[in-house]
């Protein structure tokens, strides 16, 4: 268990894999249908340049990049160990920066997300993670759109053929040959003047809105 812990940790490794799970994701692509339900709503913001944060499930990293369509990348915010230093390995293919807000020490900093959102930049951020609970979002990410007056975009992926990992987010595998479909939801925007007591209640909002963006993604691929 050791060896395999430090052979994945090897940066030649890494590498080798994620190239490996780049290419299996291109495949997952090139022989599916992608629907897009919604995109309307991001398109304001893209034509316009206006910065916002995508929202999504940890477990629908796989297929998120797919739902990009401009050239400018989006910034996927994500910890500083071995599963985050992989995950941009495999973004870079895909579009996805990774914005490191941890390090071994875990020490947070925001810093780097409040100058990518100041500069028009758009910020990637999956509520649940990088640990859990699954499919439960924390006050992060509502405090980060509060403080920086960023909307947040909800954003639901499914597909369907595919199967969940027994890790602890589920993450969800798109198999090749499958109707995929990405729904998007209505921005949410927090008012700078809001009291801390009252961030919960778009804890639960936000919760709300990704899970009908997954419900109606289910729907679209039967």
């Amino acid at each position: 268990m050791q060896i395999k812990k430090k052979l994945l940790k090897n940066f030649i490794i890494q590498n080798i894999l994620g190239f490996i799970t780049s290419t299996y994701i291109y495949l997952v692509k090139f022989t599916s249908s992608i629907q897009y339900e919604n995109q309307s709503i991001p398109e304001e913001y893209w034509k316009k340049d206006k910065p916002f944060i995508l929202a999504f499930w940890h477990s629908q990293l796989m297929m998120v990049g797919f739902s990009w369509k401009i050239k400018k990348g989006v910034n996927i915010l994500a910890s500083g160990h071995t599963d985050g230093r992989f995950g941009a390995i495999v973004g870079k293919y895909f579009n996805l920066n990774n914005v490191p807000t941890s390090n071994r020490n875990k020490s947070i900093s925001l810093r780097p997300i409040f100058k990518l959102l100041n500069d028009k930049n758009y910020i990637g951020i999956t509520p649940d993670g990088p640990r859990g609970p699954k499919e439960v979002v924390s006050d992060g990410i509502i405090k980060i759109a509060k403080t920086s007056k960023t909307p947040i975009i909800p954003i639901g992926f499914w597909s369907s053929k595919n199967f969940k990992l027994g890790s602890w987010d589920s993450f969800l595998i798109t198999l090749p040959f499958s109707k995929c479909s990405f729904v998007w939801n209505e921005p949410i925007k927090i008012p700078y003047d809001i009291e801390d007591n009252k961030i919960q209640y778009y804890q639960k909002l936000l919760e709300k809105k990704i899970n009908q963006s997954v419900r109606k993604a289910q729907i679209n691929c039967q």
